[in-house]
């Protein structure tokens, strides 16, 4: 279609349309709000592929389908004798059910070429629910594999950059306009002959015409809008919703919890949990916010989705209550409440019970800048049987970067302790609370998954492992534990070893549980989180 000088006369028109369209356009659009998970999302964890020694560092992508990020490190490379690693490909998993028996073929994982013994590497995860990232190490000691479980849940929606939501909004505001002009320049001027003025009856046809289209382009973007909203909407009811506790202290000193689904995926349930390290649920009782008494207690289930148990004797005052319980899938889960407890003169401890108490947690630097060398609680906890437990790593560490938290018992002689004994299958216990109660985490020696999803994926990589001279667990210890080599002639090593993360730079306190004899110590230890490092990446 030939234009001539008087397709000009339309500018008038079309600048009063756009800012009509701009007005109309400012209450259509609208931001998703993104939802924050706070909390420690990322898994730490440390176990032997084989021969192969590994601490694995999984971050789970807070949008599913999404990207999970992972990082390996392998250790003893560098002792002579060690076995040496030349790749370790990943492979998603279903945790659970058939699927689990036909895993993908494996995508290779990056080596560093500034440490030979850091490898990273990125997976997808399509679909919410329980997944295991099975890791296959080649090397010179042959194949090894190691699966860690991946709870993979949406944690919040992602509202589009606003820069990029600007260019967009421009460009498609100039589509809306040119497609709009082009209207009204066609109603005007298609039947013009050439270099001809068109008529005050062709500018009244193309004003009509450019003002149908803008109502159909407007129609067309709310139609587009709602399409997008409800889009969005039905995304948000796959967004991660914790079950919810309710709590009813009676005058006989029992503690009933309720659990509640507050809707979420339809295949979860409140009545499939299972044993994880021999008890359905750890209920950890802290309080608040002083973060000085803790238990760590076990209620019984009495009915689908309904614990209870009767409370030992407590100091008054406002708890934090935190139980962690894990499904048959797998899947785990952190229920959280507060509760304000009066005094109790109650039962004495009994079975894995324990409590402690100890000095109100020091407030350290609002900077994690400022974070001192040893923060005041120091590296020894000196505990009320005489024992003394020493944490061995400095108290001042990066966030968000892997470390083994590794802690020592000693006798009331100050020698390593030779009476140790398992607590509930393992070495240890640890609970890493922030001073603002925004972290919880239970903690184990194999790491931040629970031992009974771990357990799943191990059974699982028996079939496939090799045999190997990897060290042997300790009879009684759950798997993927191994002797460390600062053990007792004849018994079980006198330290323990943590592997996690701080997920936020700030104050942490560190609750740590170990047993000697019949008796289960807790020791509290202050650490402050700095600035995260930046891990080799090349």
């Amino acid at each position: 279609m030939p234009f001539n000088a008087s397709t000009r006369n339309g500018t008038r028109s079309l600048k009063a349309l756009l800012l009509l369209f701009m007005a109309a356009s400012a209450l259509l659009f609208s931001a998703v709000p993104a939802l924050a998970h706070v909390g420690s999302p990322d898994i730490y964890a440390e176990g032997n592929a084989g021969p192969y020694r590994l601490l694995v560092t999984v971050r789970p992508p807070p949008v599913i389908p999404g990207v999970a990020e992972l990082e390996v490190r392998v250790a003893d490379l560098n002792t002579p004798g060690s076995p040496t690693v030349s790749g370790i490909d990943i492979a998603p998993i279903p945790l659970v059910g058939e699927a689990s028996l036909h895993p993908p073929v494996g995508d290779r994982m990056k080596q560093s070429t500034q440490d030979p013994r850091f490898f990273s590497g990125a997976l997808w995860l399509m679909a919410s629910g329980s997944w295991q990232i099975r890791f296959t190490v080649n090397g010179s000691a042959g194949k090894g594999v190691l699966s860690i479980p991946v709870p993979a849940t949406a944690s919040s929606t992602k509202g589009m950059q606003a820069g990029l939501g600007l260019l967009l909004g421009g460009f498609g505001l100039l589509l809306v306009v040119g497609a709009i002009g082009i209207v009204g320049a066609a109603a005007r001027d298609a039947q013009l002959p050439a270099g001809a003025s068109p008529s005050t009856a062709g500018r009244k046809r193309s004003m009509i015409a450019m003002a149908v289209a803008l109502v159909v382009m407007l129609g067309a973007v709310w139609f587009g809008n709602r399409w997008w909203k409800g889009e969005a909407d039905n995304y948000a009811r796959y967004v991660y919703k914790p079950l919810t506790m309710q709590t009813t202290l009676g005058t006989d000193q029992t503690l009933t919890l309720r659990i509640q689904d507050p809707g979420w995926l339809k295949s979860r349930k409140i009545d499939d949990f299972v044993l994880d390290h021999e008890h359905l649920m750890h209920l950890y009782v802290i309080r608040e916010p002083g973060l000085d008494v803790i238990y760590h207690l076990h209620p019984e289930q009495i009915a689908p989705g309904e614990f209870q148990l009767v409370l030992p004797s407590i100091p008054a005052g406002n708890y934090g209550l935190y139980a962690d319980v894990v499904h048959a899938t797998g899947f785990p889960e952190t229920l959280v409440t507060h509760l304000t407890i009066p005094e109790i003169n109650g039962r004495a401890l009994a079975g894995d019970d324990a409590k402690a108490t100890m000095q109100p947690v020091t407030s350290l630097p609002a900077s994690p800048a400022a974070c001192p060398e040893n923060p005041v609680a120091g590296p020894q906890f000196r505990l009320p049987d005489g024992y003394t437990m020493v944490w061995n790593n400095s108290a001042t560490l990066p966030a968000k970067t892997p470390q083994v938290f590794e802690f020592s018992l000693l006798d009331t002689a100050g020698k390593p302790a030779s009476d140790m004994a398992l607590y509930m299958g393992m070495l240890g216990h640890a609970a890493f609370v922030k001073d603002d109660e925004s972290v919880f985490a239970h903690v184990h020696p194999s790491g931040t998954v629970p031992m009974a999803a771990l357990m799943m994926a191990s059974a699982q990589n028996a079939l496939l492992q090799p045999k190997s001279d990897a060290p042997a667990a300790v009879p009684g210890m759950m798997p993927g534990m191994s002797m460390s080599p600062t053990g007792q002639a004849g018994g079980l090593p006198d330290s323990v070893g943590f592997p996690y993360g701080f997920p936020t730079a700030g104050a942490y306190r560190v609750f740590v549980q170990m047993k000697h004899g019949d008796t289960i110590e807790t020791a509290a230890f202050d650490a402050c989180a700095a600035s995260p490092a930046i891990s080799p990446t090349n």
